[in-house]
């Protein structure tokens, strides 16, 4: 029996160009390329911390960008994301576009999105949430949204409430439409 050779069964470009110098610079080893796969993964489902919880949470009034301002007990009957987000948080710019598709696809089921500014300027939020087209329901982010929801450590921090208005979930860091499918999906079906 003859060993087989693996460049025998290999199209002919392929074998010239493995024989490249140049080529076999561009080849990355096996821990480069486990590297350049994590990064990838890593971009398209970024790590966050998320903290379960069950506990209601006190009825703040939400300052609004259009100058309203609503009680957050008003939202009780749906599922609310609280996400707090800045204009110079490349992380929060990353996952808008993740939040906006969700809210787009799960409005009608009882889901929605109340997007606070940590920004010092509330029209410079409210600006670039309209040169962007995000049309979420906005605020500012203040003393009294720490004081219902905890510290806020880190940018983005988001925070899912259920029906009831029960804190059930902080995330600090990225959202992503699969993570809130999982998180959101129970909460939408309970009654």
């Amino acid at each position: 029996m003859q060993p087989l050779n693996p460049q025998k069964h290999t199209h002919p470009i392929i074998q010239l160009l493995a024989r490249h110098p140049f080529i076999k610079r561009l080849v990355p080893s096996p821990v480069t390329a486990l590297l350049l796969v994590a990064i990838i993964w890593l971009w398209f489902h970024p790590l966050a911390n998320m903290t379960p919880s069950n506990r209601p949470v006190p009825n703040i009034t939400l300052h609004l960008l259009d100058g309203r301002n609503i009680p957050l007990s008003s939202l009780r009957g749906q599922v609310v994301l609280i996400n707090v987000w800045a204009t110079w948080c490349p992380y929060c710019i990353k996952e808008m576009p993740e939040i906006r598709s969700f809210d787009h696809d799960w409005h009608a089921r009882g889901f929605t999105v109340i997007s606070l500014s940590m920004d010092d300027n509330p029209a410079k939020a409210r600006d670039w949430l309209a040169s962007h087209g995000y049309t979420f329901t906005a605020g500012m982010a203040d003393a009294a949204t720490q004081q219902a929801f905890g510290p806020i450590h880190q940018l983005p921090t988001s925070f899912l409430l259920d029906r009831q208005g029960h804190l059930r979930e902080s995330i600090n860091g990225q959202v992503y439409y699969g993570r809130l499918e999982k998180l959101v999906t129970p909460l939408v079906n309970s009654h």
